[in-house]
């Protein structure tokens, strides 16, 4: 399955506007592609304010936003892929989610394992259907399993 954070992203952009807040995201500077002003960096992450008035031409997909906005009076352009964002939350009431810069490495790190425990179900799947049993002690099937994202 796609990464969930792009839906989680939009859905509380969407939610924190809706009710007349101002929405920050919390951002790693350091990710690749990220387009942000270097000068307001702070120990790798910088904080954007990303309201409707705020932000300029703003665009979010599911493989990042931008925006124009101005900083020290100087326009720029914004681009920062959804990954890189840690966090996004309401200035005027700190209500939000936090990211964590794991998430993504240990998504891919479980779908890989996900996807050999899904060929090992195969391979036993096929040796349960090709070995004779006697009728009434047929084991089920291994189903479909889910897993816990955090």
């Amino acid at each position: 399955m796609t990464s969930n954070r792009p839906y989680l992203l939009r859905a509380f952009y969407e939610w924190i506007v809706d009710n007349q807040c101002t929405p920050h995201i919390v951002v790693n500077a350091n990710y690749p592609h990220v387009q942000v002003p270097v000068q307001f960096v702070q120990d790798g992450q910088i904080v954007l304010n990303v309201s409707p008035s705020a932000a300029n031409n703003f665009s979010m997909d599911n493989d990042a936003l931008s925006f124009s906005a101005r900083f020290s009076g100087q326009p720029m352009q914004v681009y920062v892929p959804v990954e890189a964002v840690l966090a996004i939350y309401a200035r005027e009431n700190g209500e939000g989610t936090i990211f964590s810069e794991a998430s993504i490495e240990e998504e891919y790190e479980e779908q890989a394992y996900d996807s050999a425990d899904d060929v090992e179900q195969e391979v036993e799947i096929q040796s349960e259907d090709t070995e004779e049993k006697p009728s009434g002690t047929d084991k089920p099937k291994k189903g479909a399993h889910l897993r816990v994202i955090k």
